[in-house]
Protein backbone atom coordinates (compact mmCIF):
# COMPACT_ATOMS: atom_id res chain seq x y z
CA UNK A 1 0.00 0.00 0.00
CA UNK A 2 1.17 3.39 -0.69
CA UNK A 3 2.18 5.44 1.95
CA UNK A 4 3.30 9.40 2.54
CA UNK A 5 5.39 10.60 5.07
CA UNK A 6 5.35 14.19 5.18
CA UNK A 7 8.22 14.35 7.36
CA UNK A 8 10.58 12.61 4.90
CA UNK A 9 9.22 13.73 2.08
CA UNK A 10 7.85 17.36 1.65
CA UNK A 11 9.92 20.14 2.72
CA UNK A 12 7.02 22.80 2.32
CA UNK A 13 5.15 22.37 5.10
CA UNK A 14 3.67 25.73 5.25
CA UNK A 15 1.06 25.06 3.09
CA UNK A 16 -2.41 23.38 5.39
CA UNK A 17 -1.96 24.57 8.98
CA UNK A 18 -4.26 27.17 8.03
CA UNK A 19 -5.59 27.02 11.87
CA UNK A 20 -3.09 28.45 12.56
CA UNK A 21 -2.91 31.34 10.86
CA UNK A 22 -6.92 32.03 11.40
CA UNK A 23 -7.86 35.30 13.24
CA UNK A 24 -9.38 33.90 16.35
CA UNK A 25 -5.50 31.68 16.60
CA UNK A 26 -3.63 34.83 17.56
CA UNK A 27 -1.50 34.38 20.82
CA UNK A 28 -1.89 30.39 20.57
CA UNK A 29 0.51 27.78 20.36
CA UNK A 30 -1.54 25.33 18.48
CA UNK A 31 1.74 23.08 18.61
CA UNK A 32 2.04 23.50 22.15
CA UNK A 33 -2.06 22.50 22.56
CA UNK A 34 -1.69 19.57 20.02
CA UNK A 35 1.71 18.02 21.48
CA UNK A 36 -0.31 18.14 25.10
CA UNK A 37 -3.27 16.37 23.83
CA UNK A 38 -1.50 13.81 22.12
CA UNK A 39 0.86 12.82 25.15
CA UNK A 40 -2.54 12.79 27.46
CA UNK A 41 -3.80 10.07 24.80
CA UNK A 42 -0.32 8.33 25.50
CA UNK A 43 -0.17 9.27 28.93
CA UNK A 44 -3.46 7.30 29.46
CA UNK A 45 -3.33 4.60 27.27
CA UNK A 46 -0.02 3.50 29.53
CA UNK A 47 -1.85 4.34 32.90
CA UNK A 48 -4.67 1.54 31.33
CA UNK A 49 -2.45 -0.59 29.44
CA UNK A 50 -3.42 -0.05 26.48
CA UNK A 51 -0.67 -0.81 23.44
CA UNK A 52 -2.32 0.85 20.51
CA UNK A 53 -5.59 2.63 19.89
CA UNK A 54 -7.12 3.03 16.57
CA UNK A 55 -9.53 6.45 16.84
CA UNK A 56 -12.46 6.25 14.25
CA UNK A 57 -13.77 9.03 16.49
CA UNK A 58 -13.47 12.47 14.07
CA UNK A 59 -13.46 14.30 17.74
CA UNK A 60 -10.92 12.12 19.62
CA UNK A 61 -8.53 12.10 15.79
CA UNK A 62 -8.89 16.10 15.89
CA UNK A 63 -8.07 15.67 19.61
CA UNK A 64 -5.10 13.12 19.17
CA UNK A 65 -3.68 15.11 16.12
CA UNK A 66 -5.30 17.96 15.26
CA UNK A 67 -6.81 17.40 11.77
CA UNK A 68 -9.65 17.83 10.71
CA UNK A 69 -11.69 16.42 7.66
CA UNK A 70 -15.62 15.90 6.92
CA UNK A 71 -16.37 15.63 10.73
CA UNK A 72 -19.96 14.93 10.42
CA UNK A 73 -19.92 12.85 7.31
CA UNK A 74 -17.22 10.98 9.24
CA UNK A 75 -19.23 10.36 12.32
CA UNK A 76 -21.61 8.73 10.47
CA UNK A 77 -19.47 6.64 8.00
CA UNK A 78 -16.67 5.06 10.16
CA UNK A 79 -14.50 4.20 9.93
CA UNK A 80 -14.10 6.54 6.31
CA UNK A 81 -10.55 7.70 8.80
CA UNK A 82 -8.84 6.35 11.73
CA UNK A 83 -5.68 6.95 13.55
CA UNK A 84 -3.27 4.05 14.62
CA UNK A 85 -1.51 5.77 18.10
CA UNK A 86 1.28 3.86 19.47
CA UNK A 87 3.91 5.37 22.13
CA UNK A 88 6.08 6.12 19.26
CA UNK A 89 4.31 6.10 15.91
CA UNK A 90 1.32 8.07 15.24
CA UNK A 91 -0.54 6.97 11.47
CA UNK A 92 -3.40 8.62 10.13
CA UNK A 93 -5.24 6.65 7.52
CA UNK A 94 -7.10 9.57 5.70
CA UNK A 95 -10.21 8.97 3.09
CA UNK A 96 -9.55 9.04 0.07
CA UNK A 97 -7.95 12.17 -2.30
CA UNK A 98 -7.64 14.02 1.27
CA UNK A 99 -3.98 13.30 2.35
CA UNK A 100 -2.88 16.23 1.83
CA UNK A 101 -5.03 17.45 4.64
CA UNK A 102 -2.62 15.84 7.19
CA UNK A 103 0.33 17.86 5.47
CA UNK A 104 2.35 20.18 8.38
CA UNK A 105 1.24 18.36 11.80
CA UNK A 106 3.84 17.47 13.76
CA UNK A 107 1.93 15.11 15.80
CA UNK A 108 1.23 12.79 12.42
CA UNK A 109 4.14 11.01 11.69
CA UNK A 110 2.90 9.06 8.65
CA UNK A 111 -0.68 9.35 6.34
CA UNK A 112 -2.15 6.53 4.59
CA UNK A 113 -5.16 6.14 2.30
CA UNK A 114 -8.20 5.11 4.48
CA UNK A 115 -9.61 1.32 3.28
CA UNK A 116 -13.51 1.66 4.10
CA UNK A 117 -14.32 -1.44 5.93
CA UNK A 118 -18.25 -0.47 5.70
CA UNK A 119 -21.03 -2.48 3.96
CA UNK A 120 -22.15 0.73 1.87
CA UNK A 121 -17.96 0.57 0.19
CA UNK A 122 -17.71 -3.14 0.25
CA UNK A 123 -21.28 -4.55 -0.23
CA UNK A 124 -21.91 -8.26 -0.09
CA UNK A 125 -17.94 -8.42 0.12
CA UNK A 126 -17.67 -6.78 3.61
CA UNK A 127 -16.80 -9.56 5.77
CA UNK A 128 -13.99 -10.17 3.16
CA UNK A 129 -12.66 -6.85 3.55
CA UNK A 130 -12.68 -6.71 7.49
CA UNK A 131 -10.44 -9.42 7.35
CA UNK A 132 -8.29 -8.33 5.06
CA UNK A 133 -8.12 -5.07 6.74
CA UNK A 134 -7.62 -6.50 10.08
CA UNK A 135 -4.73 -8.51 8.88
CA UNK A 136 -2.85 -5.40 7.91
CA UNK A 137 -3.69 -3.28 10.92
CA UNK A 138 -3.00 -6.55 13.14
CA UNK A 139 0.90 -7.11 11.34
CA UNK A 140 1.47 -3.19 11.70
CA UNK A 141 0.57 -3.03 15.18
CA UNK A 142 3.03 -6.22 15.78
CA UNK A 143 5.38 -4.12 13.93
CA UNK A 144 5.41 -1.53 16.24
CA UNK A 145 4.63 -2.74 19.90
CA UNK A 146 5.04 -6.44 19.38
CA UNK A 147 2.64 -9.83 19.28
CA UNK A 148 -0.71 -10.29 21.17
CA UNK A 149 -0.68 -6.54 21.81
CA UNK A 150 -3.91 -4.71 23.57
CA UNK A 151 -5.82 -2.40 21.10
CA UNK A 152 -8.08 0.13 22.29
CA UNK A 153 -10.80 0.19 19.83
CA UNK A 154 -13.91 3.04 19.33
CA UNK A 155 -16.91 3.05 16.80
CA UNK A 156 -15.60 0.93 14.86
CA UNK A 157 -18.73 -1.84 12.98
CA UNK A 158 -18.71 -5.17 15.13
CA UNK A 159 -17.04 -7.35 11.79
CA UNK A 160 -13.64 -5.40 12.38
CA UNK A 161 -13.64 -5.94 15.87
CA UNK A 162 -14.14 -9.47 15.43
CA UNK A 163 -11.28 -9.70 12.65
CA UNK A 164 -8.95 -8.33 15.08
CA UNK A 165 -9.56 -10.23 17.79
CA UNK A 166 -9.24 -13.47 15.54
CA UNK A 167 -5.92 -11.79 14.62
CA UNK A 168 -4.79 -12.60 18.09
CA UNK A 169 -4.79 -9.08 19.07
CA UNK A 170 -6.56 -8.51 22.63
CA UNK A 171 -9.58 -6.36 22.51
CA UNK A 172 -10.61 -3.34 24.96
CA UNK A 173 -12.63 -0.33 24.51
CA UNK A 174 -10.15 2.86 23.96
CA UNK A 175 -12.78 5.32 25.55
CA UNK A 176 -11.68 5.44 29.07
CA UNK A 177 -8.36 5.99 28.33
CA UNK A 178 -9.26 8.90 25.60
CA UNK A 179 -12.00 10.76 27.91
CA UNK A 180 -9.64 10.78 30.79
CA UNK A 181 -6.81 12.30 28.61
CA UNK A 182 -9.69 14.98 27.30
CA UNK A 183 -10.90 15.97 30.76
CA UNK A 184 -7.98 17.74 31.97
CA UNK A 185 -7.49 21.22 29.81
CA UNK A 186 -3.75 22.84 29.62
CA UNK A 187 -3.22 26.78 29.94
CA UNK A 188 -3.08 26.81 26.21
CA UNK A 189 -6.08 24.56 25.32
CA UNK A 190 -7.61 27.27 27.79
CA UNK A 191 -7.06 30.14 24.41
CA UNK A 192 -8.64 27.90 22.42
CA UNK A 193 -12.04 27.36 24.46
CA UNK A 194 -12.03 31.68 25.23
CA UNK A 195 -11.85 31.84 21.90
CA UNK A 196 -14.45 29.54 20.65
CA UNK A 197 -16.46 30.99 23.41
CA UNK A 198 -15.77 34.63 22.44
CA UNK A 199 -16.80 34.09 18.33
CA UNK A 200 -20.04 31.57 20.09
CA UNK A 201 -21.15 35.06 22.67
CA UNK A 202 -21.06 37.65 18.96
CA UNK A 203 -23.34 35.07 17.45
CA UNK A 204 -25.41 34.60 20.32
CA UNK A 205 -25.95 38.93 20.47
CA UNK A 206 -26.76 38.71 16.97
CA UNK A 207 -29.30 36.52 17.53
CA UNK A 208 -30.78 38.37 20.27
CA UNK A 209 -31.12 41.44 18.44
CA UNK A 210 -32.89 39.59 15.76
CA UNK A 211 -35.75 38.44 17.67
CA UNK A 212 -38.99 39.67 16.93
CA UNK A 213 -42.30 38.51 16.86
CA UNK A 214 -43.51 36.95 13.34
CA UNK A 215 -39.46 35.24 13.02
CA UNK A 216 -39.75 31.60 12.58
CA UNK A 217 -37.78 29.64 15.28
CA UNK A 218 -35.52 28.72 12.22
CA UNK A 219 -34.88 31.50 10.98
CA UNK A 220 -33.50 32.96 14.29
CA UNK A 221 -31.82 29.75 15.42
CA UNK A 222 -29.54 30.14 11.58
CA UNK A 223 -28.20 33.77 12.64
CA UNK A 224 -26.17 31.87 15.32
CA UNK A 225 -24.88 29.23 13.00
CA UNK A 226 -24.43 31.89 10.21
CA UNK A 227 -22.10 34.19 12.40
CA UNK A 228 -20.33 31.16 13.98
CA UNK A 229 -19.45 29.48 11.05
CA UNK A 230 -18.42 32.78 9.73
CA UNK A 231 -16.14 32.94 12.47
CA UNK A 232 -14.36 29.61 12.01
CA UNK A 233 -16.34 27.14 13.84
CA UNK A 234 -17.41 24.10 12.66
CA UNK A 235 -21.19 23.42 13.06
CA UNK A 236 -23.88 23.50 15.56
CA UNK A 237 -24.46 20.45 17.06
CA UNK A 238 -27.65 20.37 17.82
CA UNK A 239 -31.07 22.79 17.50
CA UNK A 240 -31.79 23.28 20.48
CA UNK A 241 -33.85 26.80 19.98
CA UNK A 242 -37.41 27.24 21.16
CA UNK A 243 -39.99 29.54 21.61
CA UNK A 244 -43.36 30.02 23.95
CA UNK A 245 -45.25 26.26 24.33
CA UNK A 246 -42.70 24.69 22.75
CA UNK A 247 -39.95 25.42 25.86
CA UNK A 248 -42.07 23.43 27.71
CA UNK A 249 -40.89 20.48 27.95
CA UNK A 250 -37.06 20.94 26.74
CA UNK A 251 -35.62 18.83 23.92
CA UNK A 252 -37.68 20.30 21.21
CA UNK A 253 -35.73 20.82 17.98
CA UNK A 254 -35.98 24.19 16.42
CA UNK A 255 -39.10 24.57 13.69
CA UNK A 256 -41.19 26.44 12.02
CA UNK A 257 -42.87 27.48 14.60
CA UNK A 258 -43.84 31.27 14.45
CA UNK A 259 -42.45 33.38 17.46
CA UNK A 260 -45.42 35.38 19.19
CA UNK A 261 -45.65 38.42 21.08
CA UNK A 262 -44.51 38.34 24.68
CA UNK A 263 -42.98 34.74 24.43
CA UNK A 264 -39.87 33.06 26.11
CA UNK A 265 -36.91 31.68 23.80
CA UNK A 266 -34.73 29.31 25.03
CA UNK A 267 -31.75 28.37 23.26
CA UNK A 268 -28.72 25.91 24.37
CA UNK A 269 -25.59 26.75 21.88
CA UNK A 270 -23.70 23.82 21.80
CA UNK A 271 -21.61 25.09 19.10
CA UNK A 272 -18.48 23.13 18.21
CA UNK A 273 -16.28 26.08 17.19
CA UNK A 274 -13.42 27.68 16.91
CA UNK A 275 -10.45 24.98 17.54
CA UNK A 276 -13.04 22.28 17.25
CA UNK A 277 -13.67 23.45 21.14
CA UNK A 278 -17.01 23.07 22.12
CA UNK A 279 -18.94 26.31 23.38
CA UNK A 280 -21.86 25.62 25.57
CA UNK A 281 -24.22 28.12 27.65
CA UNK A 282 -27.62 28.39 27.59
CA UNK A 283 -29.93 31.46 27.66
CA UNK A 284 -33.63 32.28 27.87
CA UNK A 285 -35.04 35.49 26.13
CA UNK A 286 -38.44 37.47 25.93
CA UNK A 287 -39.52 38.50 22.21
CA UNK A 288 -41.59 41.21 23.22
CA UNK A 289 -42.82 44.39 23.11
CA UNK A 290 -44.05 44.25 26.68
CA UNK A 291 -42.09 43.31 29.55
CA UNK A 292 -41.77 39.60 30.67
CA UNK A 293 -44.97 38.50 33.19
CA UNK A 294 -44.69 36.87 36.61
CA UNK A 295 -44.92 33.30 35.73
CA UNK A 296 -42.22 34.02 32.87
CA UNK A 297 -39.72 36.08 35.44
CA UNK A 298 -40.24 33.30 38.45
CA UNK A 299 -39.48 30.82 36.39
CA UNK A 300 -36.22 32.48 35.07
CA UNK A 301 -35.20 33.50 38.47
CA UNK A 302 -35.80 29.86 39.77
CA UNK A 303 -33.18 28.84 36.85
CA UNK A 304 -30.73 31.39 37.63
CA UNK A 305 -30.71 30.50 40.92
CA UNK A 306 -30.00 26.57 40.84
CA UNK A 307 -26.98 27.73 38.00
CA UNK A 308 -25.54 29.99 40.60
CA UNK A 309 -25.84 27.76 43.33
CA UNK A 310 -24.63 24.86 41.70
CA UNK A 311 -21.59 26.65 40.75
CA UNK A 312 -21.26 27.90 43.86
CA UNK A 313 -20.66 24.48 45.15
CA UNK A 314 -17.78 23.70 42.82
CA UNK A 315 -14.18 23.19 43.93
CA UNK A 316 -11.17 21.03 43.18
CA UNK A 317 -11.08 17.90 44.78
CA UNK A 318 -14.72 17.53 45.62
CA UNK A 319 -16.29 14.14 45.25
CA UNK A 320 -18.88 13.60 42.48
CA UNK A 321 -21.23 12.13 45.30
CA UNK A 322 -20.61 15.26 47.10
CA UNK A 323 -21.06 17.10 45.04
CA UNK A 324 -25.00 15.73 43.89
CA UNK A 325 -25.40 15.75 47.63
CA UNK A 326 -25.05 19.48 48.19
CA UNK A 327 -26.37 20.80 45.19
CA UNK A 328 -29.33 22.69 44.76
CA UNK A 329 -32.90 20.97 45.61
CA UNK A 330 -35.08 21.27 42.98
CA UNK A 331 -38.94 22.42 43.66
CA UNK A 332 -41.39 19.53 43.32
CA UNK A 333 -43.61 21.53 40.82
CA UNK A 334 -39.75 21.56 38.77
CA UNK A 335 -39.23 17.99 39.41
CA UNK A 336 -40.35 16.05 36.48
CA UNK A 337 -39.59 18.13 33.51
CA UNK A 338 -35.68 18.56 35.31
CA UNK A 339 -32.73 18.79 33.10
CA UNK A 340 -31.31 15.29 33.11
CA UNK A 341 -27.76 16.39 34.23
CA UNK A 342 -26.34 18.93 36.86
CA UNK A 343 -23.34 19.70 35.24
CA UNK A 344 -21.43 18.02 32.56
CA UNK A 345 -18.01 18.24 31.31
CA UNK A 346 -17.34 20.22 28.30
CA UNK A 347 -14.18 20.13 25.48
CA UNK A 348 -14.29 19.30 22.07
CA UNK A 349 -17.75 18.24 22.63
CA UNK A 350 -19.87 17.19 25.99
CA UNK A 351 -17.20 15.02 27.69
CA UNK A 352 -16.46 13.15 30.89
CA UNK A 353 -17.40 13.93 33.71
CA UNK A 354 -21.62 13.51 34.14
CA UNK A 355 -22.65 14.74 37.78
CA UNK A 356 -26.06 13.56 38.72
CA UNK A 357 -28.74 15.54 40.56
CA UNK A 358 -28.94 14.24 44.05
CA UNK A 359 -32.51 11.99 42.90
CA UNK A 360 -30.73 10.74 39.99
CA UNK A 361 -27.66 9.55 41.60
CA UNK A 362 -28.25 6.23 43.01
CA UNK A 363 -29.54 4.95 39.66
CA UNK A 364 -27.53 6.47 37.08
CA UNK A 365 -24.00 8.69 38.90
CA UNK A 366 -21.02 7.41 39.53
CA UNK A 367 -18.30 8.65 41.54
CA UNK A 368 -15.37 10.37 40.99
CA UNK A 369 -12.83 13.40 41.59
CA UNK A 370 -13.61 17.41 40.10
CA UNK A 371 -9.81 18.07 39.19
CA UNK A 372 -8.50 21.23 38.17
CA UNK A 373 -8.45 21.60 34.40
CA UNK A 374 -11.52 20.10 34.12
CA UNK A 375 -14.36 22.37 31.76
CA UNK A 376 -18.06 22.23 33.25
CA UNK A 377 -21.18 23.25 31.95
CA UNK A 378 -23.64 24.08 34.80
CA UNK A 379 -27.46 23.18 33.56
CA UNK A 380 -30.95 24.11 34.58
CA UNK A 381 -34.20 24.07 33.18
CA UNK A 382 -37.09 24.66 34.85
CA UNK A 383 -40.64 24.35 33.28
CA UNK A 384 -43.23 22.82 35.49
CA UNK A 385 -45.06 19.50 33.93
CA UNK A 386 -47.92 20.92 32.29
CA UNK A 387 -46.81 24.41 32.39
CA UNK A 388 -47.12 26.59 29.67
CA UNK A 389 -43.35 27.94 29.05
CA UNK A 390 -39.75 26.73 30.62
CA UNK A 391 -36.03 28.44 30.99
CA UNK A 392 -33.34 27.20 30.01
CA UNK A 393 -30.20 28.43 31.14
CA UNK A 394 -26.34 27.48 31.34
CA UNK A 395 -22.78 28.27 32.36
CA UNK A 396 -19.35 27.22 31.44
CA UNK A 397 -16.83 27.39 33.83
CA UNK A 398 -12.78 26.11 34.54
CA UNK A 399 -12.16 24.38 37.57
CA UNK A 400 -9.14 25.93 38.87
CA UNK A 401 -6.52 24.88 42.14
CA UNK A 402 -8.75 27.43 44.44
CA UNK A 403 -11.98 27.55 43.18
CA UNK A 404 -13.67 27.69 39.44
CA UNK A 405 -13.21 30.59 36.57
CA UNK A 406 -16.44 31.98 34.89
CA UNK A 407 -15.52 30.80 31.58
CA UNK A 408 -19.28 32.01 29.39
CA UNK A 409 -19.74 35.80 29.77
CA UNK A 410 -23.21 36.24 27.98
CA UNK A 411 -25.28 38.17 30.08
CA UNK A 412 -28.87 37.57 31.69
CA UNK A 413 -31.66 39.28 31.07
CA UNK A 414 -32.19 41.81 33.47
CA UNK A 415 -36.06 42.19 32.55
CA UNK A 416 -36.15 38.65 33.57
CA UNK A 417 -34.63 38.65 36.93
CA UNK A 418 -36.05 41.43 38.35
Amino acid sequence: MATLDWHAERSDLSGIALLDRAPESDGIDLRAVRLYRQAQVRREMARHGVDAVILSDPVNIRYATGARNMQVFSQRNAPSRYLLLTEHRSILFEFTGCLHLAEGFETIDEVRPASTASFVAAGPEIAAREKAWAIEMTALITEQVGRGATVGLERLNAGTAIALRDCGLSIVDAQQPVEMARAIKSEEEMKCVNASLRATEAGVAKLRAAIRPGLTENELWSVLHQSVIAQNADYCETRLLNAGARTNPWFQESSPHVIGANELIALDTDVVGCHGYYSDFSRTFHSGPDRPDDTQRELYKVAHEQVQHNMGILKPGMSFRDYADRAWDIPDKYYANRYYLSAHGCGMTGEYPYLYHRGDFPDAGYDGEILPGMTLCVESYIGAEGGKEGVKLEQQVLVTETGIELLSRFPFEDDLLR
